[in-house]
C-alpha cells in the first residue's frame, strides 16, 4: 500500500507551527515573520509536502504562471511566423531575457508561459488567456513601434509589464535603458581613442531604442566638433551588419572608427573590415551594444555598451508580481543606466 502524501498538519507539526501559519506560508501571503517562513519552508522539505496546485488557485486567484509574450505588429503567414520565432530563439537578447524573469520567478515558484503574437488573432489569444486566468499577468517584449497589444492588455485592465518604453504612451509599467546615454558613451570612446573618421551602424530606425543610440552618438560627435556622421540601417543581424557596414566602407573608405546598434551587427562589422584588409583595431575600431555573448566569443573581442539585460527582466517580472499582488496599483517606469565595457575590438 502506498504511503499517504504528506499533508499540511504534517508540516504544521514538524514546524512547530499552527496549521493557518503554513497555509498563508504556502499560499505566499506577505505578512508572516522571515524566520517562521524558512522554518516552515525546512519543514516542507522534510515533509516533502507538495501543495494541491488546484486547490490553491482557489483560494489565492492566482495560478503561479505568467505569459512571456513576445509580439510585433501587422498580420504575418505562417511561414513568417515560423521564421519569426526562429530569429528570437537565435538572438542572444532573448536568451537573456529570460534568464533574468525566470531567475526572478523559480524561487516565488512562478513560472513563465512563451507565447507569441505577431498576427491581430494571436494578440487576441493571448489577451483571452489572461481574461480566463490561464496566467496571472504578462511580460511583453514587443519587436514593433506599432505594436498594439500593450494597449490591448491595458484597455482590458489586465496586469502586465513591458520590455522598453512603448511606441505610443499606454498606461502600463515599463524597464528601459537610457539609450542616448549608451550612444553618448560609444561616441566618447571612439574619440579618446583618436579616432576621426567614424560612422555608425543603427538598428532599425523605425524602432525607438535605435533612434536614441543614434541621437545620443550624433549628439556627442557633434559636440566634438564632427557635424557629419555617415549612418548605415542594420536590422540587428550579423548579416545586416555585414552589408550595413560593406556600404560604408564604399562611401566612406578612410572610415577609422564604427559603432554599431547592437553586438551581433558589430560581429558582422569586423568580419566585413577583416575581408577589406582592415584591422580592428589598429586601422578601425569597433564598438558594439548589448555586451551579449556575442562580445567575448568574437575575435577580437567586443568593446561595448552594456546593457543589463538579465537584471532588466528580473525588474519587470518584480513589477508585474508587484501588480498582481495589488501591491502596486499604479504604472510605474524604471529606467537603467549603460556602461561601456572596454574589451579589444577598440
Amino acid at each position: 500500500m502506498s504511503r499517504q502524501a504528506p499533508t499540511l498538519e504534517d508540516v504544521a507539526r514538524e514546524a512547530g507551527v499552527s496549521r493557518a501559519t503554513v497555509s498563508r506560508v504556502v499560499n505566499g501571503v506577505r505578512n508572516v515573520d522571515p524566520a517562521i517562513q524558512d522554518l516552515v519552508r525546512r519543514a516542507i522539505e522534510r515533509t516533502g509536502y507538495a501543495p494541491n496546485q488546484a486547490a490553491r488557485q482557489l483560494v489565492t486567484r492566482r495560478t503561479t504562471t505568467v505569459a512571456l509574450v513576445v509580439s510585433g505588429a501587422g498580420d504575418a503567414s505562417d511561414t513568417e511566423q515560423n521564421a519569426f520565432a526562429a530569429r528570437v530563439f537565435a538572438d542572444p537578447f532573448f536568451g537573456r531575457v529570460v534568464g533574468g524573469v525566470v531567475g526572478h520567478l523559480r524561487p516565488r515558484g512562478m513560472h513563465p508561459v512563451l507565447m507569441f503574437a505577431e498576427t491581430p488573432e494571436a494578440r487576441q489569444e493571448v489577451v483571452a488567456y489572461l481574461r480566463q486566468g490561464g496566467a496571472d499577468g504578462a511580460l511583453v517584449v514587443s519587436t514593433h513601434p506599432d505594436d498594439p497589444l500593450p494597449a490591448l492588455l491595458a484597455g482590458a485592465g489586465l496586469p502586465a509589464v513591458l520590455f522598453a518604453r512603448p511606441g505610443r504612451p499606454v498606461p502600463l509599467s515599463y524597464v528601459d535603458l537610457a539609450h542616448r546615454d549608451g550612444g553618448r558613451l560609444a561616441a566618447e570612446h571612439l574619440l579618446e581613442r583618436g579616432c576621426r573618421r567614424i560612422a555608425t551602424v543603427t538598428g532599425p530606425l523605425a524602432v525607438a531604442a535605435s533612434q536614441e543610440r543614434l541621437a545620443g552618438f550624433r549628439d556627442t560627435l557633434a559636440r566634438h566638433g564632427h557635424p557629419c556622421v555617415p549612418v548605415a540601417e542594420g536590422g540587428f543581424t550579423v548579416d545586416s551588419g555585414m552589408a550595413a557596414t560593406a556600404a560604408l566602407l564604399a562611401e566612406h573608405p578612410d572610415t577609422d572608427g564604427v559603432f554599431t546598434a547592437n553586438d551581433l551587427m558589430a560581429q558582422g562589422a569586423v568580419q566585413v573590415l577583416r575581408d577589406h584588409g582592415r584591422r580592428v583595431p589598429q586601422d578601425v575600431a569597433v564598438v558594439g551594444f548589448d555586451d551579449s555573448s556575442v562580445a567575448v566569443t568574437c575575435r577580437p573581442r567586443l568593446t561595448t555598451v552594456r546593457q543589463p539585460v538579465e537584471e532588466m527582466a528580473a525588474t519587470m517580472a518584480r513589477l508585474l508580481d508587484d501588480h498582481i499582488r495589488g501591491a502596486r496599483t499604479e504604472p510605474t517606469s524604471v529606467i537603467f543606466d549603460p556602461e561601456l565595457v572596454v574589451r579589444d575590438s577598440a
